[in-house]
């Protein structure tokens, strides 16, 4: 209701990146009254002119426990959407950044959770089909219980979901795959980098699943946030499952570019150190049942996004602002 909106007021984590960024301007669109936060000191994100640039911003450290809960209390938090998290898939192989990667990704999870308990406040984690073992070609449901992640990153993300599970009841879980956004790096922009630069391309065509703009994802997250519909969700955009190789084809088409796409297999590839879930096809059924409205396809989605892209980034946009520029 509009009234719970009023009154509602959402830390936002994690603004720095690709999807915090487009959360917090969805709350501002909502009229939703929002605080960012991200590691760094101030904001640090795309400077693209949006509400994201301006809106209130703590600088904190989410692994300090006893500075987290003091900024909720202070600030007066109702509800939490939690995008912070470690993302570097590969890099969360090597030993020495695995207590680091357990303590952001499975241990800050259960400890906002405790937080919004003690405040009877709600919480939204963002998780990630690397939770599953990418076995198969059946489509995940949201709640699936057989999870065996098959790398490093998928493992601490399900273990986020367990701390939070255990603790609260009023949860939503969304777990996202293959996102893209404006703020930050992303397959698009690396793709476009490529094409530009090199007659062809190799890339696997044999993980399968959607690719989740966080534009779209965005509107969803605030929407649910001022619902009671609690529980386990799985949002990626929709339209028909695709290989990566699939993906990079409509994306020089969509962009004009004759850059030659080469399927190959994982195995071909081979570059990762983390391995891949094979099968990333989630079942969004539940969205629709609870009465969400389900992301746009993705090939609209994609089109969508290249005409805000900036042209130096490959996209048809305008560059960015300069007037947010400190």
């Amino acid at each position: 209701s509009t009234e719970k909106r009023d009154k509602m007021k959402v830390f936002v984590t994690g603004v720095n990146g690709q999807l915090g960024h487009d959360v917090m301007n969805s709350l501002y669109n909502s009229e939703i009254d929002a605080i960012g936060s991200d590691i760094k000191e101030s904001y640090s994100g795309v400077q693209d002119g949006s509400p994201a640039c301006t809106m209130p911003y703590i600088g904190l450290d989410l692994t300090d426990e006893e500075k987290t809960r003091k900024v909720i209390a202070e600030e007066e938090i109702d509800a939490i959407i939690h995008c912070a998290a470690w993302t570097a898939v590969d890099a969360a192989e090597e030993p020495e950044n695995q207590a680091i990667v357990e303590k952001i990704n499975g241990e800050v999870p259960g400890v906002l959770a405790r937080i919004m308990k003690e405040r009877d406040g709600k919480m939204l984690y963002l998780s990630t089909d690397y939770v599953f073992s990418g076995e198969g070609t059946e489509p995940w449901s949201p709640d699936e219980t057989n999870f065996s992640p098959i790398n490093f990153y998928g493992k601490t993300k399900l273990m986020g979901e367990e701390r939070i599970r255990e603790v609260l009841e009023k949860y939503f879980i969304v777990r996202i795959a293959w996102v893209f956004g404006l703020n930050g790096k992303n397959f698009i922009k690396t793709m476009l980098k490529v094409g530009k630069s090199h007659e062809e391309v190799r890339v696997v065509n044999d993980q399968i699943g959607n690719p989740t703009y966080t534009l779209d994802l965005a509107e969803l997250l605030v929407d649910m946030i001022c619902t009671e519909k609690y529980g386990n969700y799985h949002a990626t955009n929709e339209g028909d499952y695709i290989s990566w190789y699939d993906f990079t084809k409509e994306i020089y088409r969509q962009a004009g570019l004759k850059t030659k796409v080469i399927p190959v297999s994982t195995e071909e590839y081979g570059l990762s150190k983390a391995k891949r879930p094979k099968n990333s096809r989630l079942d969004k059924k539940k969205l629709r049942q609870q009465g969400f409205v389900p992301l746009p396809d993705w090939k609209n989605a994609l089109s969508r996004y290249l005409e805000e892209l900036p042209e130096d980034e490959g996209g048809k946009g305008f560059s960015p602002c300069r007037s947010c520029f400190g």
